[in-house]
């Protein structure tokens, strides 16, 4: 059995004091702090005096190693123990060399696949437990939200094709009421027949109503006798006289 050691640091390595100051007291407020999180650089050390990370390079694996608590590119912040593994250091090597040719340099990416993610597979491999939460816990956030975003935008996407859908067959049908062109199944597609069904109906219904008769006959009568036309008036009056 053989120890499996994480040795943490805090990433400073922007090339800016003021950034990388800004780092450290990200990290001091909400690792120190609360107990959150960071923004920190990891690596695993197992059997010999080398510390084994990831990182990006444009060309070739993006595995490296270095002498334990002494990345130069980072600040070091601490070490403890993540279990034991029973593989033998020549199985160990193995796993890195698998692991040299599935991680890339040029495949990193800082909120789904970096030094982080890798020495979480690299201990699955080991058999022992993965990182802290709190150690890729801003990371993981941060893709979660651009996985949150992503999914809001083919929602977005999906009810825009679904208006413009119904818009279609709107103009459709009221197309065909314009020109009295019976709205079919023959000259619309499936979205638009449904939706002239339902319409048409509607509009069987306001034409059946406005037919019945909003007045009584005797209404009927007598707005008919008030409103005989002027000649018909003077012709019944001429042809009283001559029968007198």
């Amino acid at each position: 059995m053989k120890d499996v050691v994480l040795h943490i640091y805090d990433v400073t390595n922007s090339g800016s004091d003021k950034a990388n100051n800004t780092i450290l007291q990200i990290n001091r407020f909400f690792k120190d702090g609360i107990g959150l999180g960071g923004i920190f650089h990891s690596a695993i050390q197992v059997y010999g005096d080398e510390e084994w990370s990831f990182g990006f390079c444009e060309h070739g694996s993006g595995v490296f190693s270095c002498p334990p608590c002494k990345n130069h590119l980072y600040t070091y912040r601490e070490s403890m123990v993540l279990g034991e593994t029973n593989l033998s250091c020549a199985k160990v090597n193995q796993i890195l060399r698998e692991l040299s040719r599935e991680w890339h340099g040029s495949s990193y990416g800082m909120l789904s696949r970096n030094c982080n993610h890798f020495c979480d597979t690299f201990c699955e491999r080991l058999g022992t437990p993965k990182l802290p939460a709190w150690v890729n816990r801003l990371a993981n956030a941060g893709d979660t939200a651009l996985e949150v975003a992503e999914n809001t935008a083919i929602t977005f996407r999906q009810a825009k094709t679904e208006i413009i859908s119904a818009s279609k067959a709107a103009y459709s049908f009221v197309t065909s009421m314009v020109s009295n062109t019976p709205a079919t199944p023959e000259n619309l597609s499936d979205e638009e027949t449904e939706v002239s069904l339902c319409q048409g109906s509607c509009f069987e219904n306001l034409i059946s109503i406005s037919a019945k008769p909003s007045t009584s006959n005797s209404e009927q009568l007598e707005y008919s006798n008030n409103h005989i036309p002027e000649q018909q008036q003077q012709e019944h009056t001429e042809q009283k006289e001559l029968s007198s």
